[in-house]
C-alpha cells in the first residue's frame, strides 16, 4: 500500500512539474488551471497523510515557512556586478572601438535589459539551494523562501554539474503589477511607481506567501560560476541553461558587426512597449568568455559590457478634465484626463496627480497643453505644462467629497485632502474591499467585483452585514451560482475564527497596518481590553507613537464603533487575543530559530507556538539563540549553531520542550 501510495507521488509530481515548465517557462500550457490545480491538491492531500514522503523539491513546498524577521547575509562566491550605462550610439561606437583595440575582431551579444532586480540562485547536485540578493555586488541577503514562490524558477534541474550558480532578473510582469495596482487604488492605498519597485517590495517580503500572491517571474541570463562545466560563448551557456530547464532571456542576438549591434538595439527599442515586461534597454556583451577574461573588469563594472539605456518618450497632450477619486482612508486623489496619445507602445489617456500640492507646483490648469511620460515605461505621468489655454484659471480642489457631498478637510501635516464622512459610499466599497483582503480577514471570494456587485444590490453596507449573507441571496446574482455562494459562505465562516489582529487591521483604523495590529492584539486580552485603555496606555506601547495612539484612541471611543464591535460579537466573531496568561508564556525570553524541513509542523505553525508562549522565532542563529530547531536538510543554520554551540532540538525535543 505504501509503496502505491509513494509511486501515485513520484508520477504526480512529475506531470505537476512538467505542466509547470509548459506554463511559466515555454508558455505553451497543454492543460487548464482547473485540472493543474486538481493535480496540485491531490499530491497535497497525499503528502498531509503520508508526510515521511515529502521532499524539498516537490511542488507543494514552493510556498512554506514562517515569515521572516531579518535576511541573513550571503557572501557570493563570484561578484554580481553592475553594467556601464550609454545614453547615445556615440557612447556604444566607443566602446566597440576600444573592444577592438584591446582583443581583435569581437562577437556581440545583444538583449534586452530586463528591468527588475538581480539574483543568484545556487543548486548543489541538481537540486536548489539557496538564492540571494545582488546587495552590494559582493555581500547579499538570503531570499531563498521568497525566490521558491517564483514558478519559473526550477527547485530541481537536469544538470550533472555538482555546483551551479546561475543569475537572473526577477519581474513583475506588466499584467501582474496593473492588478495590483488596480488592488492598492481600489483600497485607497498608494500603489508602487513602477514594476521594478513592485518587484522589490514583493521579493523582500518577510512572508513568502505574500510574495507567491505578487506574480513574479525571472529570467535567467548568465551563468556566474559553476563545476565541471566549462563554454566558450555567452551564447552557448544560454543555450544550455535553457536545456537545463531555465527560463532563459526572451530572445537575443549574436551579432559580428557594429551595424548588427546598432540594428538590434533599434529593434528591442521598437519592441519593448508590446513585450509584457518591464525593459529599459539594452545589455551588449562580448560573446566570448576567453575575451572577457582577457579585457577583464573594474570594481564596478565590467569592461567587456555596457547597457544602452533609451531615452524617456515624451508627448504633448491637451488636458481635458480632472477627475476626483475617493479611496478607503477617505483621501481625494486627482487624476488627469486627457486627449488620447500613444506611450512606449500603448493608448494613454489618463495619469494620477498624486495631490493638491503637486498640481499648485506645476499650476495644471484644465485646457492645459501637458507633457506626458511614462515612468519606468509603465505609470503615466504628468511631466510639465507646455502652455495654457487662453482664459485657463488656478484649479481648486472641490470643497465637498464628489462621492458623498460631506465636507472636506486638510490636516496640517499631511498633502492629502480627505471626506469627512465615515459612511462615504466611495468610502465603504474600498473598506469592504480591505476588510475581506488576505492580509486582514482573508475571505476568499470577496473580491473587488463581488463586494460591488454586493453594494449594488443592497446586501451589504459594512463589514458586519459580510457575516449576515445567505445562500438565497448570492445564487441569482450575476457571476455567481450555488457553488460559488458555498464557497464564499464557508470562507466568511472560517474567517469568524482568525487571530485578532487580523480583524483589528481589518477596520481600517489611520496609521494602524498588519504590524501595529499585531502589538495590540498581543498587548491585551482582547476587543474590549482595547476599547477601555487611555491614550497614554496606547503611546507607552512598544512600537506604537501619539500618532497611531490617537488614532486609535478616538476609533474605539466613537459610538458608531462600539455599536459594530456588538454586531461583530452577535455574528460569533473571536474578538478575543489568543496571547497565553502569564503562566503560560513557558518560552518567554527564549529565542529559536527554524531551518530545514519540518515534518509535525510548518514552520508559520512552530512560529506562532513559539510566540504564543511568549518566545521569539528568528531568521538568523547569533549568540543570543536558545534554541535551533533543525529539520531534514537543515543547512547553513545549522552549521552556525553548531561553530556557537546554540543547543540543536529535534522536532519530538520541541514538543517536549512546548508541552505539547
Amino acid at each position: 500500500m505504501k509503496e502505491k501510495i509513494q509511486s501515485e507521488i513520484e508520477q504526480l509530481r512529475k506531470e505537476i512539474n512538467y505542466h509547470n515548465k509548459r506554463y511559466y517557462i515555454d508558455n505553451d500550457p497543454e492543460i487548464d488551471d482547473r485540472e493543474f490545480d486538481m493535480l496540485l491538491r491531490r499530491l497535497e492531500q497525499l503528502e498531509t497523510e503520508n508526510p515521511e514522503y515529502i521532499t524539498p523539491d516537490s511542488p507543494t513546498q514552493r510556498v512554506g515557512g514562517s515569515a521572516e524577521d531579518t535576511f541573513e547575509k550571503v557572501a557570493h562566491n563570484t561578484a554580481m556586478l553592475s553594467l556601464e550605462d550609454a545614453f547615445s550610439m556615440d557612447e556604444i561606437y566607443d566602446f566597440n572601438e576600444r573592444m577592438e583595440k584591446a582583443l581583435g575582431q569581437v562577437e556581440y551579444i545583444v538583449e534586452p535589459k530586463i528591468d527588475g532586480l538581480s539574483v543568484s540562485i545556487e543548486y548543489r547536485n541538481g537540486q536548489l539551494y539557496r538564492a540571494s540578493t545582488r546587495g552590494d555586488g559582493r555581500i547579499g541577503e538570503n531570499i531563498t523562501a521568497n525566490i521558491r514562490t517564483i514558478r519559473s524558477v526550477p527547485l530541481s534541474i537536469k544538470t550533472d554539474a555538482p555546483f551551479l550558480e546561475v543569475r537572473g532578473e526577477v519581474f513583475m510582469p506588466i499584467s501582474s503589477f496593473e492588478k495590483l495596482v488596480d488592488v492598492q487604488e481600489e483600497l485607497g492605498e498608494k500603489p508602487p511607481k513602477n514594476p521594478r519597485n513592485a518587484a522589490s517590495g514583493a521579493l523582500r517580503q518577510k512572508d513568502p506567501k505574500i510574495t507567491a500572491s505578487r506574480g513574479l517571474d525571472i529570467f535567467i541570463f548568465s551563468i556566474l560560476s559553476s563545476e565541471g562545466l566549462e563554454f566558450e560563448t555567452d551564447s552557448e551557456s544560454l543555450e544550455y541553461l535553457k536545456s537545463a530547464g531555465f527560463k532563459i532571456i526572451p530572445f537575443y542576438k549574436v551579432c559580428t558587426s557594429m551595424e548588427e549591434v546598432a540594428a538590434e538595439i533599434e529593434h528591442i527599442g521598437n519592441e519593448r512597449g508590446k513585450l509584457p515586461f518591464g525593459t529599459d534597454g539594452a545589455v551588449i556583451n562580448i560573446n566570448n568568455f576567453s575575451q572577457r577574461r582577457s579585457i577583464g573588469a573594474t570594481s564596478k563594472f565590467p569592461r567587456w559590457a555596457m547597457a544602452y539605456k533609451y531615452p524617456p518618450e515624451e508627448k504633448e497632450t491637451v488636458l481635458k478634465e480632472i477627475e476626483i477619486n475617493v479611496g478607503r482612508t477617505g483621501a481625494l486623489t486627482p487624476t488627469a484626463v486627457f486627449e488620447p496619445i500613444m506611450l512606449a507602445g500603448t493608448t494613454v489617456t489618463r495619469a494620477v496627480l498624486h495631490n493638491e500640492d503637486f498640481i499648485k507646483e506645476k499650476d495644471i490648469r484644465i485646457g492645459d497643453t501637458v507633457i506626458v511620460r511614462k515612468a519606468g515605461d509603465i505609470i503615466p505621468e504628468v511631466v510639465a505644462v507646455k502652455s495654457h489655454a487662453p482664459g485657463s484659471v488656478p484649479y481648486e480642489m472641490p470643497k465637498v467629497c464628489p462621492s458623498c457631498g460631506a465636507k472636506v478637510f486638510r490636516e496640517e501635516d499631511e498633502a492629502v485632502i480627505r471626506c469627512t464622512n465615515a459612511a462615504c459610499p466611495a468610502q465603504l466599497a474600498r473598506h469592504l474591499i480591505h476588510f475581506a483582503s488576505r492580509g486582514a480577514m482573508n475571505i476568499e471570494g470577496m473580491g473587488p467585483a463581488a463586494v460591488h456587485l454586493f453594494i449594488d444590490n443592497g446586501l451589504i453596507s459594512s463589514p458586519v452585514d459580510i457575516y449576515n449573507l445567505k445562500a438565497e441571496d448570492i445564487i441569482n446574482l450575476p457571476r455567481m451560482g450555488e457553488k460559488s455562494a458555498q464557497n464564499l459562505l464557508q470562507s466568511i465562516e472560517r474567517s469568524k475564527s482568525n487571530e485578532l489582529w487580523r480583524f483589528i487591521f481589518g477596520l481600517g483604523i489611520r496609521h494602524i497596518g498588519a504590524a501595529a495590529a499585531r502589538i495590540l492584539s498581543e498587548s491585551f486580552g482582547g476587543i474590549d481590553e482595547i476599547m477601555s485603555v487611555s491614550e497614554e496606555e496606547l503611546e507607552a506601547l512598544d512600537g506604537f507613537g501619539d500618532v497611531m495612539a490617537q488614532d486609535t484612541f478616538e476609533f474605539f471611543a466613537l459610538d458608531e464603533t462600539r455599536t459594530m464591535i456588538k454586531k461583530f460579537k452577535e455574528a460569533g466573531l473571536n474578538l478575543n487575543s489568543d496571547q497565553a496568561s502569564e503562566a503560560e508564556k513557558t518560552l518567554l525570553g527564549k529565542t529559536f530559530v527554524l531551518t530545514g524541513t519540518l515534518t509535525e509542523f510548518t514552520r508559520e505553525e512552530a512560529s506562532e507556538i513559539i510566540r504564543k508562549l511568549g518566545g521569539k522565532a528568528s531568521s538568523s542563529v547569533s549568540k543570543k539563540t536558545d534554541y535551533v530547531l533543525a529539520g531534514e536538510n537543515a543547512g547553513s543554520k545549522l552549521k552556525k549553531a553548531q561553530e556557537l554551540g546554540v543547543e540543536i532540538i529535534s522536532e519530538q525535543q520541541f514538543k517536549e520542550i512546548c508541552g505539547l
